[in-house]
């Protein structure tokens, strides 16, 4: 998967161990979001100033001791309320036609982020879409038809325990799965994260 982009687009930060995941698997990931939050793969700002006061000879290794295969993590300051030019600084980052998207985008704004954002994928480019909640009896369609989806439906309460929130871990695990499948090519599909009774004390 070395050399790869991918766009993420999921505001809340949640799916920040998606995007550690991949950049450690060499992709260049994109993350337009209104606020920065920092991965562990990512090289924080002044790093390369600390590195050159080393002593003649040192080799520089990652902040986190880790080995990242290459990739890297972007942030881009953007909007769901201003699709277009969210749409504009993630092409500027990428750097040419993303790989994959992955989309965790306010019901709001869904349609008008997901098409402003579908130029900038890959003709064979598969798409990641996560939706909140339980939406009905029917399984959501996919927005971008033209690209193979996996549809991640969350549920309301955790898979393994239905007294207590879906945890940040088990989305994580469940879109992370998603890709997995969308990568290797499987045809669109629904699958459910969570479980969908609500909470009951």
């Amino acid at each position: 998967m070395a050399g790869r982009k991918a766009l993420i687009l999921a505001g809340t930060g949640m799916l920040a161990g998606v995007a550690q995941v991949l950049t450690r698997e060499g992709w260049h990931v994109v993350l337009p979001s209104r606020r920065y939050r920092p991965l562990d793969c990512e090289v924080r700002p002044g790093a390369a100033a600390l590195r050159s006061l080393r002593s003649p000879g040192h080799r520089p290794v990652s902040l986190t001791g880790r080995s990242w295969g290459g990739g890297r993590a972007i942030w881009v300051e953007a909007h769901w309320d201003r699709p277009r030019e969210l749409a504009a600084k993630a092409e500027m980052a990428l750097h040419g036609p993303a790989d994959l998207l992955v989309a965790w985008v306010h019901e709001q704004y869904r349609r008008s982020v997901l098409g402003a954002v579908e130029t900038l994928l890959a003709d064979d480019a598969p798409v990641v879409e996560v939706r909140n909640g339980p939406g009905g009896n029917e399984p959501p369609d996919p927005l971008l038809p033209l690209h193979p989806t996996q549809v991640v439906q969350l549920g309301t309460v955790s898979a393994y325990d239905a007294h207590r929130s879906l945890a940040e871990a088990e989305i994580a695990e469940g879109v992370l799965d998603a890709v997995r499948r969308a990568l290797a090519g499987h045809a669109t599909s629904t699958h459910q994260v969570g479980q969908l009774r609500p909470l009951v004390r």
